[in-house]
Formats: structure tokens, sequence, C-alpha cells
């Protein structure tokens, strides 16, 4: 039997069976016919797979098992790796700074003598220090208000680059209410003079007192990188210094706080590099002892015999001693805190007015609690934060600046929850082509009446799309969009 010539003999069988036999370009032709009909018919069947796909996806998002450990990229960090020499004299001044400004408090007084204060403080301390006067007009409204700031010159280098510490008038407690971060103040102006003791620093420190709420920082950090704003109307800096590397902003409302929670989203979905949030929560339960939070959420966990508020009511009662449920609800509840402030392109604080500059920023949210951290903490929790990031060389870019937080040391990479969006984007956008499609065919009844007997027969016409119609009606809501979203976008902020 001849074996050698019954192999090329079957596989030209095979080609024939898939290619067809006679013109090879119709046959190719058929054949691409025959797929695009079966995925046609398929289109249903496909649409709703990938969505089934997609959302299931989310759902295992916030599940325990998915996700990985934080972890320090950059070597040069070192967090948590230096005695910290913050002390009970330093919280003693910080005692002294916010009794005078209750006192301002108390006797109602404008944003100018708090500004002026501060800056007078500053000066005392040997430091150069100026306000900025500033004024946002918008469909609301006219809102004015002044900054103060301070420049510590680094003893060991030349000054072009440069770490930034600042705190808002307005807490974000009191974002709606005008509670007051007159403790987040107190702990700038005393690490200030803290800082001024020590010539470790091989960066600028920059010390901003913002006034109002985000107000105040957007008027600073834009015209201190020479931005203009067509509402925004803001004295120029008599005092300038190199190019800000990284940012806290310390928002401290309580008498004083159990936990430090981490705000770090920014305007339009833009995040710090992720070490330096690895760093701030090594620093803060291994230096500082203070436990650290997302956002404001405790996890339910650290205190069992509490209601659980992050099930819905009726969930709450089936998984009350449900371990697993409970850290699932923990998640979900921070990833969608995070995907809000993402989707409608809001800053969760202050240090997301800075990313887009190209500036590592985090706020660090003093929890109000009974007890038991103060000043004695955050002090010590801040001065190592500042001098673990007073190592850098260059900028942080080793870790992620694509990341989902599940939670305090859990993370997602970019590649695992972005498919699901992938996922069932490519659903809608079959269900979209489909929809094209349909429209550019008509199934029309016509009747023979040459015939003995009346017939009807079904016949598929083309008809014209309204692409000019639909195309006006988008260019038009983003011309429109365009116009009111930067005013909007003021705002809400």
């Amino acid at each position: 039997m001849n074996t050698r010539g019954m192999a090329p003999r079957v596989l030209q069988k095979l080609k024939d069976l898939v290619r067809g036999t006679g013109d090879r370009n119709a046959s190719r032709v058929k054949r691409r016919r025959a797929f695009a009909t079966k995925v046609w018919k398929a289109l249903p069947i496909l649409k709703v797979a990938l969505l089934v796909v997609g959302y299931t996806w989310i759902l295992v998002i916030p599940s325990p098992e998915f996700g990985q450990r934080t972890y320090i990229d950059e070597n040069a960090l070192q967090p948590g790796q230096v005695n910290t020499y913050w002390d009970w004299a330093d919280v003693h001044r910080a005692d002294i700074y916010l009794l005078q400004l209750e006192a301002l408090r108390d006797r109602n007084a404008s944003s100018l003598e708090f500004a002026s204060y501060v800056d007078q403080e500053f000066r005392k301390l040997g430091l150069p220090s100026s306000t900025q006067n500033y004024t946002f007009t918008t469909h609301s409204g006219v809102s004015t208000g002044t900054n103060a700031y301070s420049i510590l010159s680094s003893p060991r280098a030349s000054g072009t680059e440069a770490m930034l510490i600042s705190a808002s008038r307005i807490s974000w407690t009191g974002e709606g209410d005008g509670s007051l971060n007159l403790r987040g103040i107190s702990t700038v102006l005393s690490l200030a003079a803290f800082f001024k003791g020590y010539s470790l620093w091989a960066k600028d420190l920059i010390f901003v007192i913002s006034d109002g709420y985000l107000d105040g920082m957007q008027a600073w950090i834009t015209t201190y990188h020479g931005v203009d704003q067509p509402n925004l109307d803001a004295q120029p800096l008599s005092l300038s210094s190199g190019v800000i590397w990284t940012a806290l902003n310390i928002d401290y409302p309580g008498h004083s706080f159990s936990h430090l929670g981490v705000f770090f989203e920014g305007l339009n979905g833009r995040l710090p590099n992720q070490d330096l949030y690895n760093s701030f929560q090594v620093i803060s339960r291994h230096t500082g002892g203070v436990p650290v939070i997302l956002h404001d959420h405790i996890d339910p966990r650290e205190f069992p015999a509490r209601e659980n508020t992050d099930l819905p009511q009726w969930a709450r009662a089936l998984f009350k001693d449900n371990e697993y449920m409970k850290e699932y609800a923990y998640r979900a509840k921070s990833i969608l805190r995070t995907v809000g402030y993402q989707a409608r392109g809001q800053t969760s604080g202050v240090h997301g007015l800075l990313h887009r500059f190209r500036i590592d920023a985090i706020t660090l949210f003093a929890l109000p609690a009974p007890g038991p951290h103060g000043f004695h903490a955050i002090g010590r929790v801040i001065e190592s934060t500042m001098r673990t990031t007073n190592n850098l060389l260059e900028r942080l870019h080793a870790s992620f600046f694509f990341y989902l937080l599940v939670g305090v040391t859990t993370f997602l990479k970019i590649g695992s929850f972005l498919p699901s969006a992938v996922v069932i984007s490519t659903a809608m956008m079959f269900g979209g082509l489909g929809l094209w499609v349909d429209s550019y065919w008509l199934l029309q009844t016509s009747r023979n009446l040459k015939a003995e007997k009346s017939t009807q027969s079904e016949v598929w016409v083309t008809r014209r799309r309204p692409v000019l119609k639909a195309l006006g009606i988008m260019i038009a809501t983003h011309v429109v969009g365009a116009k009111v979203a930067p005013k909007i976008g003021f705002n809400n902020s």
C-alpha cells in the first residue's frame, strides 16, 4: 500500500471540503457570506452572552478572593524606616494655634482676617510668607477669598523640587454647612515650626492654607503654574519654588479621631501614583499606630456589635453572621465610591486639584471620634510620610496609576477590572451595529394584481438613514456640554 501518495490526496480533499471546488474567489465570497449570515442569526444570543459575562465579572470584582496585596515599588521611599522627632512640645504648639483660631472663629472673623493671622504666624517663624486674593465668577454668583502660603527653602538642594502640605479653611465634612478645618490648619502651622528646626530636607516645603474648600486651592495652584482660567481673577504669587512632586492635604475637623481616611480620587478620574498611598498606609499603621480606612468607610468587622450599614436593609438580618458577605459589601462600597467620583469626573478632596499638574497628592481625613488619637499621632504620621517622599530622586513612576483600591491593603490592577467594561461595551457595539444595518432595510408587502388571484409578496427595500439629523443632534449636545460642563464642574467641586 502506497501511504506516501495517500497523504497528499487526503490533504487535498480536506482543502476542497473547506474551500470548495471551482473558482477560489467565488468560494471565498460564499464562505464570507455564510459566516456573516451565521453571525447575524446568532447576534441576539451573542449580545446576551456578552452582557451576562460582563455583568457577572463586575459582581465578582468585590469578591474577597479577587485582588492582590499592595506593595512598594519605589525602593528609594523606604517608608517607616526613620525615627520621628515630633513630640508633645509640638502638640502643645498646635494647641495654642488652635485656641487662637477658635477665637477668630468665635468673633466671626472674615477670610481675610484668617489669612492675615496665618501669614503673621509664618513670619514669626522666620519663614517668607504671603497672601493671595482671588475672585471666582460663576453662574451661581461670585466667590471671593484669601489664601495664605509660605515656603521653607531646602538647606541641602537648589530648590528645583518641592513638596506641599496644605489645609483648606472649610473641611470636607462641612462642604455644605461650613464646618471649619481649624485643627488641620493648626497642624500645618505647627509642622512648619517643627520642620524648620531640621536641615535634612532635600526639597523645598510649601505650606498652603487655602480659603473655602476647593476654590482657594484652585486659585493658588493655577496661579502657581501660570494657567489662565476665564472665570478666575487671582492675584499673582509673590513667592515661588520648584516643581511640586508630592502633596498631602490635611483635613482634621473633629476634636480627636479614631482612623485616618484616605481620599485619593482626582478630577476626570485621575489617580496619584499608588506608591504614595502605599507608603502612607504603612507609616500610619506601623509608625503612628493609627488604623487606615478608605474614604470614611470603617470596616464593619472591626466593630462586630454595630449594625452593618454596608448591606441593604433586607440583607442585614440574613447575612448578620456571614463574614464573607460583610467583606464583600465593604469592598463593593469602596469600589462604588471610587467609580462614582471617576464617572462624574469629580475630585474627592482638595488634593484632586493637583493631579492635572502631575503632582501625586492625597487627602488625610481624621475621622471624628471620641478618641484615641490627636495632634501627636497625626504629626508623627505626616513627619514620617514627608521624610519618606523627601528621599525621592525622581518623580513617582514605578507603581500603578490605574487601579481600584478594594481594601486598605488590597487593590486590583487595571487588567483585572477593565475587561468587564470592555465586554459590556462590545455587546452594546454589536447592538448598535445591528440597529444600523436594520435601519437601512425595510420589509414591504407588494400585491401582484396581474395574476388570476391577487397574491402578496414581501420584498426588502433600502431606505435613507437620517445621518445628518443624528449628527447634528450629537454635535449640538457636545457644544452645549462644552459650554456648561466647566461651570457645573466648578459648582459641584
